[in-house]
């Protein structure tokens, strides 16, 4: 099988913010993307469902960008809500656990899916897997520091015997950065698709609309979309 590492990669695509920004970064720079979600059992799961919608509303407002963008995959890892004891797999109260993590932590998520995803790689040769993990707007999940992810990248190619790069160009900044990265792929056609269509509360909550998007408004996640959003409007004007 031909090497096309350099022309093929696989987006893990959750269906919020950051993943759609990574969407736009990939399409921009491979000639061919393919997406892949994993529902493993998340109470919010109607990120699941933003994830058709987004792919549709990035390919009709970029026409540029449409003939690159490939199938989609959705895994399933349901088992790993079986043995997670999260707020994001139980009806619980998001709060700090004694290690200074928050209970919405899914211990080995990030590894398991870009396992998978190097797995479903290796056979669709795309050599380069592209996720939003940031180190630096961030609840201080282990598995999403550069460290775990580039030594678990090297892990992958060792033990697939097959060269795999993980980009992830949002590590270094923040939300806020996040949101102006939007902007410079895509304009505000790309912002406004984010908003209206992106989901990234922790509750699910798609009934309550503010200018950054739906959510409660209150859990980490909103909090942090809704301080990068503010931020970055503050800057334009």
């Amino acid at each position: 099988m031909p090497d096309r590492s350099n022309s093929k990669a696989l987006v893990l695509f959750s269906g919020g913010q950051d993943s759609t920004v990574c969407l736009a970064w990939a399409l921009e720079r491979y000639e061919a993307v393919e997406t892949v979600g994993f529902d493993y059992g998340q109470s919010h799961a109607v990120e699941l469902a933003c994830r058709a919608q987004l792919r549709e509303e990035v390919a009709s407002a970029f026409p540029t960008w449409a003939p690159r963008l490939g199938p989609d995959h959705l895994l399933h890892l349901t088992e790993l809500a079986a043995i997670s004891e999260t707020a994001l797999t139980r009806d619980v109260a998001i709060e700090m656990d004694e290690n200074g993590v928050p209970n919405t932590f899914v211990p080995g998520r990030n590894l398991l899916f870009f396992t998978y995803a190097a797995a479903l790689g290796y056979r669709r040769g795309a050599g380069t897997l592209v996720g939003g993990m940031c180190e630096t707007d961030y609840s201080g999940y282990p598995d999403c520091r550069n460290d775990t992810i580039q030594t678990l990248a090297k892990a992958l190619s060792l033990g697939m015997g097959r060269h795999f790069t993980i980009e992830t160009p949002l590590m270094w900044i923040d939300k806020a950065a996040t949101w102006a990265l939007a902007e410079e792929l895509g304009g505000p056609a790309l912002v406004r698709i984010i908003v209206e269509h992106s989901h990234s509360c922790y509750r699910g909550d798609r009934t309550h609309r503010h200018d950054w998007g739906y959510g409660c408004g209150t859990c980490p996640a909103c909090e942090l979309r809704a301080r990068g959003y503010a931020a970055y409007m503050a800057a334009k004007a």
